[in-house]
């Protein structure tokens, strides 16, 4: 089947967070959107940034427009938040953002009441009813759709790093998983989830695209739910592997370290230089790697098999790529993930919370509920 590519500028930026209502006082989530929305909807229609529903009830889902740069997409979603609070504050609801909630069940949970997730639930079953997960989206714009799946591969070795930077998710259902990102493994029991296949060009993503339509996989392209993916309808690559950032700072950071990676990347493409690849089985071992110990993963790196800590692999990366984060006018946020990589990424910061206050994990949502308010650093208690 023929899949057009949207015209789109290239490395332009876009965000979607996805964020938890909460109640302010016990900390467990509350399925309030549907009363939130109607009118949220209706005051973003004229604004650059979107708010929307998402699978539960209990989510809200804000959008930049297409920004020139890092920042101007950030600025998209933090007034996006500023009128999600006008409406969440007087309501008596808190906002967070984590790739799970720490102890809420989801068996309490309702779905959203639109076909489609219906449709998604009656297929998934039981692990689609426990998609209690959160994330983030970044896309970036690709001028040229025969670049899509040589910059995917090439990308699909920074998974780990940004799997790791973004991780928090280390508990799920009340329990501590032993894992910095839960979220990534419960995630990929969707089909077509996961990580991308290893495609070389847009025919082959259209022949596996007529294959998953032809045989009911799918309905088409939107269904497509790997770690990074083509957006066609926007012209983008869309790395969708990060757990929810816990604030607006660190969203940015990883941003900038997505649009980075691409400009580069992008750029070998143009001087006609080869693109890094690994093999498929690499990829799927550092995930797993990424997700049980976050930042203390120690990676495979190359084709070679080469091992490396990602966060000693990271700092080389950022003093690499540094003069492209500077070109791209988002030096400041990409500097961020030194940042990041210095105090720790919110799952380090969520078992901090819970050792201090003996396991308690009101105690982390509360954390939580602090971090998105006023960034990271927030008093412990």
């Amino acid at each position: 089947m023929t899949q057009d590519f949207a015209e789109s500028d290239r490395s332009t930026v876009g965000l979607e967070w996805e964020i938890m209502l909460a109640d302010p006082e016990t900390g467990d989530l509350v399925g309030r959107a549907p009363q939130l929305l109607a009118a949220l909807e209706d005051e973003s229609a004229a604004e650059r940034h979107t708010v929307t529903g998402e699978l539960l009830t209990n989510t809200i889902e804000v959008t930049s427009g297409i920004g020139r740069d890092v920042a101007h997409a950030v600025g998209d979603i933090a007034q996006a938040i500023s009128a999600v609070r006008a409406a969440t504050d007087p309501a008596g609801i808190e906002l967070l953002s984590a790739g799970s909630h720490p102890f809420a069940q989801w068996f309490d949970q309702q779905v959203t009441d639109k076909t489609r997730y219906h449709r998604m639930i009656e297929r998934t079953q039981w692990w689609g009813r426990n998609m209690m997960i959160w994330g983030i989206h970044v896309h970036i714009g690709i001028e040229d759709r025969d670049k899509v799946f040589p910059i995917i591969n090439a990308l699909a070795g920074f998974l780990p790093h940004l799997q790791a930077l973004s991780a928090s998710s280390p508990f799920w259902a009340g329990e501590r998983t032993g894992y910095a990102s839960n979220r990534a493994l419960v995630f990929q029991q969707l089909p077509t989830a996961g990580l991308p296949w290893m495609l070389e060009s847009w025919s082959d993503f259209e022949r596996y695209l007529d294959d998953m339509v032809r045989t009911g996989v799918m309905a088409d392209s939107t269904e497509v739910r790997w770690d990074i993916r083509p957006a066609p309808r926007w012209g983008t690559i869309e790395v969708r592997a990060c757990d929810g950032l816990s604030t607006l700072t660190e969203l940015a950071s990883v941003a900038s370290l997505v649009q980075v990676l691409v400009e580069h990347f992008s750029r070998m493409l143009d001087d006609g230089r080869e693109l890094p690849t690994m093999p498929a089985w690499f990829h799927r071992e550092n995930k797993w790697r990424a997700a049980r110990y976050g930042l203390d993963a120690t990676i495979i790196t190359d084709a070679a098999g080469t091992q490396r800590r990602v966060g000693e692999h990271l700092r080389e990366t950022l003093d690499a790529l540094e003069p492209i984060a500077v070109d791209l006018g988002c030096a400041a946020e990409f500097a961020g993930i030194g940042t990041i990589l210095a105090d720790g990424a919110s799952y380090q910061r969520q078992l901090r919370v819970a050792e201090a206050s003996d396991g308690d994990l009101r105690a982390v949502v509360q954390h939580l509920i602090r971090e998105f308010r006023t960034g990271p650093g927030a008093p412990v208690v």
